[in-house]
């Protein structure tokens, strides 16, 4: 996180250049505060607080084009956090609702409690690290562009679908706290990108489209880099090996060609 010291200010006396402003969300429309983010952001904050957050959706999706910002969040943001994100970075102390990171672009979403459904929906770049779990239907249709791919990282477990029409991309579930993984579906129409979940997985869990394949050397390394990243982020957790995870690909790039042909 950045180190900033100029002292907090309501949006009201924001004054060119100001580094830090904290805004207070109590009673505001989604709108109001998006708008109030945006002007900051504007008028040269690259550290935003927002305090009693109480469900306000899209925050974060209107600093494209800006230099890099952080935002905190206290409270418990609405929909759609991050969406359209392209390069910043949004903390949340506490639970998202859902669609997390919904098509966004790049940047990074931290989020030190639990998501809701969808987080990651069609995102193409940029990284999600979820302390606990999420819901239903986590990295639906996920994609990826050349070198470019996004990252959702989740450290308990995960509802059913978990990557449902995938394209592209990583999703990485730590299993944490889980002696085994009940989501049903896994992969169901994924034609791209890579599942890794740490602990077992039968075929039966599995949805149609996706199969279980061996761990490579360059898997071991993604993982790696992954659990080192979510320590840094949420403190210590269990000792965790790179070869304790199941690796989840697509069967190939058409699983539904007989419908179609």
């Amino acid at each position: 996180m950045m180190s900033l010291c100029t002292a907090s200010k309501d949006l009201t006396s924001i004054d060119s250049g100001v580094s830090f402003v904290e805004i207070d969300a109590s009673g505001l429309e989604f709108r109001d505060l998006n708008n109030r983010i945006a002007s900051a952001a504007r008028s040269g904050a690259r550290h935003i607080r927002l305090t009693r957050v109480y469900g306000q959706r899209y925050i974060g999706t209107r600093l494209n084009g800006l230099p890099p910002v952080t935002i905190e969040i206290e409270g418990v943001p609405g929909n759609d956090l991050g969406s359209f994100m392209d390069g910043h970075i949004l903390i949340v102390h506490g639970n998202a609702q859902d669609g997390v990171g919904n098509t966004m672009y790049e940047g990074e979403i931290i989020v030190e409690g639990r998501c809701g459904d969808i987080p990651g929906m069609s995102a193409m770049g940029g990284s999600i690290f979820v302390r606990d779990d999420v819901g239903y239907r986590a990295a639906l249709h996920m994609k990826q562009h050349g070198r470019k791919f996004p990252n959702l990282t989740v450290g308990g477990t995960a509802q059913d679908f978990l990557g449902e029409y995938m394209a592209g991309g990583r999703v990485t579930v730590l299993g944490l706290g889980y002696e085994r993984h009940r989501m049903s579906f896994i992969g169901t129409g994924m034609h791209g990108g890579i599942i890794y979940i740490r602990g077992r997985i039968e075929e039966e869990q599995l949805g149609e489209g996706a199969q279980i394949k061996e761990l490579k050397r360059s898997d071991l390394h993604f993982l790696s880099t992954q659990v080192e990243r979510y320590r840094r982020l949420f403190g210590t957790c269990d000792e965790i090996g790179p070869k304790e995870f199941t690796k989840i690909g697509p069967t190939g790039t058409r699983p539904y060609s007989r419908l179609y042909s």
